[in-house]
């Protein structure tokens, strides 16, 4: 692994790199519910995030840890770094015992007061399908989704059947309102774009090669600089 060492990830459950973040098998555990278990993605950017698998189905995906947790049922939610678990040499462990957080204290702590002031961040967001109408996300936490999601927007044609990383068609249902709320924004989850969070231009997200004006402004501005 790319992100961890192999002594630092030894053992662990259904661990595999994808892309720039790595994954693993996690869970949370309900006294009345029993285990909710889903794929907890870590970024170098210190994000995480988790794909629920509780039942066949569930479609709760892109959760913050403290989500899932509730999503799960726990009954005294809001210690997740405690709560999530992931399986090291068959027993289930806390995220707090393991080094998966590594990334995310760093982040924490490179801030004033753990809050992610003044980071450059990319929230998930959307494009309308040219031909049924529906709104479909787009999440850009690396240099190739925002690329995808870029040339998406730029085209006023686009289509369902042009997502890349997605199998969904112009058949599939539109996410419900409820959960277009939730935007993958680390300080809020019902964020609406503010200053603090939102990066309005970096180079993750404009392009040398890209023709557009936004993107040549933006590489013209930073030859000067």
């Amino acid at each position: 692994m790319e992100m961890f060492s192999e002594e630092e990830v030894n053992g662990m459950s259904g661990l595999k790199q994808e892309g720039e973040n790595v994954e693993v098998t996690c869970g949370c555990t309900s006294h009345r519910y029993g285990d909710a278990v889903g794929t907890l993605r870590v970024f170098p950017s210190g994000d995480l995030r988790v794909s629920c698998q509780c039942i066949p189905g569930c479609n709760e995906d892109n959760l913050t840890p403290a989500a899932f947790e509730k999503h799960s049922g726990r009954e005294t939610a809001g210690k997740w770094k405690n709560t999530i678990w992931v399986i090291v040499q068959g027993e289930k462990t806390p995220l707090a015992k393991t080094s998966l957080l590594k990334y995310y204290n760093k982040s924490q702590r490179r801030s004033p007061n753990g809050s992610h002031y003044g980071r450059q961040y990319h929230r998930d967001e959307f494009v309308r399908c040219s031909s049924c109408n529906k709104e479909r996300r787009f999440r850009l936490r690396t240099k190739e989704e925002c690329r995808v999601y870029h040339d998406a927007v730029a085209n006023r044609n686009w289509q369902c059947s042009d997502l890349t990383f997605d199998k969904i068609t112009c058949e599939d249902d539109e996410e419900r309102a409820s959960r277009k709320v939730l935007r993958g924004c680390l300080r809020s989850p019902s964020c609406k774009g503010c200053t603090k969070c939102v990066c309005f231009g970096c180079k993750t997200c404009r392009f040398s090669d890209c023709s557009c004006q936004t993107c040549v402004d933006f590489t013209h501005n930073n030859s000067i600089n």
